[in-house]
């Protein structure tokens, strides 16, 4: 079989097709993205593209694991600058570098925690270790201090017997830490997670013209609360 020719070429095609997908998802949103669409704008043939992705849902669970990669990225390297050993201030960074990722690429953020795309069903097989690794940084941050017994948990009502199975099964994927730790890591990140959302889809109160400011006092909370 003859491999599609290119009309014209491009350095790296499957960089430019992620931006130029990216690009779209931010202008028509994720629903309407289209292979064809992005061939024409790159100038390339529709089939040049099958060759990286055979179809509109291969392209989508490409770009859910590009975002949810450097959504982890930049939460590493938000704590990589810090003692190891401060994890008050890890966590702390943590938190502000969420909100920070969160804003600066809205259309990634979206795709991945957003609203699900009609017809499009997330290969969990693929995606969920992306997703787990991007939640990697603040569940070492946690368990390292579950470890030396700075985490107030003698302040959380007792686990039950399901929940606590449920905080089990989460170590088969790739959750290897205590369940109070990993129980935390789930609250903690649906707070932050919370007011980012508020904030992108313009739900914040109008009277609060700085949601940084919002979002911070409520880092500051999340310390006292379990620190």
């Amino acid at each position: 079989m003859v491999r599609p020719t290119l009309k014209k070429q491009i350095p790296n095609l499957q960089e430019a097709i992620t931006e130029t997908a990216w690009k779209q998802i931010a202008e028509t949103g994720a629903a309407t993205l289209s292979l064809r669409s992005i061939a024409r704008e790159l100038g390339i043939t529709a089939p040049a593209i099958y060759n990286y992705h055979p179809d509109r849902d291969a392209l989508v669970t490409a770009l859910i694991v590009d975002a949810y990669t450097s959504l982890g990225e930049s939460q590493q390297a938000a704590i990589d600058v810090l003692p190891a050993d401060d994890n008050k201030a890890r966590l702390h960074a943590l938190g502000l570098a969420y909100r920070e990722w969160a804003i600066t690429y809205p259309q990634r953020y979206l795709l991945i925690f957003g609203t699900p795309i009609p017809n499009y069903v997330a290969p969990a097989n693929i995606t969920m270790p992306a997703a787990a690794c991007a939640i990697v940084p603040l569940r070492n941050t946690l368990q390292a201090l579950y470890s030396k017994k700075k985490l107030k948990i003698e302040r959380l009502s007792p686990l039950t017997p399901e929940l606590e199975s449920m905080l089990e099964a989460w170590k088969n994927y790739g959750g290897n830490a205590d369940v109070e730790a990993l129980y935390l890591t789930a609250v903690i990140w649906s707070r932050v997670h919370g007011l980012v959302m508020l904030e992108i889809g313009h739900h914040v109160p109008p009277v609060i013209t700085d949601p940084g400011e919002l979002f911070c006092r409520e880092i500051e909370n999340i310390l006292i609360q379990y620190l």
